[in-house]
């Protein structure tokens, strides 16, 4: 029989724990039988001495079945989800799911509200009036027979023991140690039902993870989890050392997801859903190889097919589709004011992380949870790295309610780097990992 002292002990001594001392650990925290300092201790131990695949595994397990396990058992074929791990101006889901819908695929997922720099999958489709993520389980289900897609919010009873360690780790300096960030995502994913998950982990200064290395070595992870509860689970390492499209903010994100499923989207933000949409309709059978997948994608944006998907979607959960054909109906800032170019020269870097901020000072993001998002704010770029500016040029609009503030200002010159030299544009998408 475990106890919490014997297991600290063990892992302080880089002794491996066994199934049954993580259970026990699990188990006895949601049932708040343990003091935080035991907790605390513990995490700390495997901060500072690690989890084996096994042990990270068997971690993940006791989290997932901490809480409620959606049933999607309903559904008829093969289920897809995918996790970015956040980005700024990462409007990928809203392009993905119908996409993959759109040829087929069934994506049946579950996504929280945003906490910081601007709001999450779910902030952003709230930009239409009337859109809805309350929807039951049995709801859910047949939305994603139905129409192949659905997103519901991340119901309260999902993983509470993740929601319990986080807290900790957030407070005693234990957030970054590889088995349990991967844990913490995977225990979530896991728990939300589907068959195969595609997980975006991002890298650069607009994200988590500041390398590819360390990328890697957390898609490998989660990749790990996911086979040991036998889902197909693969990776997309992608850069986040500039903002992902041109927009920053919910309705200006929305706008540009639209736009990407007319075809005349952002690059960058269309190669990456093209990408991982292919990946996804491999991972769920419905094509052989990723080459015949993404032909199958790229008609469904050239044929209308994946805005009309689109369209359904937000209709079907209750938002106005209306503001799909007329995109001056979603939110709109009171003021919009440019930001111009203090030199003639290239643009080697646009920081995501000072932009990032600076969105979440606009009203873009929630800095607590109770803060109340405005939609229609935040910034849209107009040049990206490695293209050149005259001084003068304005390289960004922001869109705001209030005053602007010298703050603001000054995360934009902080992030917005202009040299004299040329630069090169930065590869998007490093690896697939699986």
């Amino acid at each position: 029989m475990s106890n919490m002292l014997e297991i600290i002990i063990k892992k302080r001594d880089k002794q491996n724990l066994t199934h049954e001392d993580i259970a026990f650990w699990i188990k006895e925290l949601v049932a708040q039988k343990v003091p935080d300092y035991q907790s605390s201790a513990l995490l700390m131990a495997i901060v500072l001495n690690g989890l084996n695949e096994q042990e990270t595994a068997w971690l993940t397990h006791e989290m997932m079945h901490s809480g409620e396990v959606v049933d999607l058992s309903s559904i008829e074929g093969l289920t897809n989800d995918k996790h970015s791990t956040g980005g700024v101006g990462d409007k990928t889901s809203l392009v993905l799911a119908p996409l993959v819908a759109a040829c087929g695929g069934k994506v049946a997922k579950m996504s929280g509200r945003g906490l910081g720099h601007t709001g999450g999958t779910i902030d952003k489709l709230e930009s239409f009036p009337g859109f809805s993520t309350e929807i039951s389980s049995l709801e859910f289900a047949r939305l994603v027979n139905e129409n192949g897609l659905a997103i519901m919010g991340q119901s309260k009873n999902l993983v509470p023991a993740d929601k319990l360690l986080y807290a900790l780790r957030d407070v005693t300096g234990t957030v970054p140690a590889i088995p349990l960030i991967a844990s913490s995502i995977m225990s979530k994913k896991l728990a939300a039902g589907s068959d195969a998950i595609l997980l975006d982990v991002k890298f650069g200064d607009g994200a988590f993870m500041k390398d590819v290395d360390q990328a890697r070595e957390l898609a490998m992870a989660m990749i790990s989890i996911g086979k040991h509860a036998n889902k197909n689970t693969k990776a997309i390492l992608s850069d986040m050392n500039q903002p992902l499209g041109f927009a920053i903010g919910n309705a200006l994100e929305v706008k540009e997801a639209i736009a990407t499923l007319q075809g005349h989207g952002p690059d960058d933000l269309t190669q990456l859903c093209v990408e991982a949409a292919s990946l996804m309709l491999v991972q769920s059978n419905h094509y052989d190889n990723v080459e015949l997948a993404k032909q199958a994608v790229l008609e469904a944006i050239s044929s209308g097919a994946a805005l009309k998907k689109f369209k359904t979607f937000i209709e079907a959960q209750g938002g106005d589709a209306h503001l799909v054909d007329d995109i001056s109906l979603l939110p709109q800032a009171k003021f919009i004011t440019p930001f111009y170019a203090s030199s003639t020269g290239t643009i080697q870097a646009i920081k995501a992380m000072p932009l990032g901020l600076a969105a979440s000072l606009l009203g873009a993001g929630r800095l607590t949870k109770d803060d109340v998002i405005k939609f229609g704010v935040g910034f849209v770029l107009k040049a990206k790295v490695g293209d050149n500016v005259n001084q003068g040029d304005v390289i960004c609009e922001i869109h705001h309610d209030d005053v602007l503030s010298d703050d603001v200002i000054q995360k934009l010159n902080d992030a917005i780097v202009i040299v004299q030299h040329d630069v090169e544009t930065p590869v998007l998408i490093h690896e697939i990992c699986e």
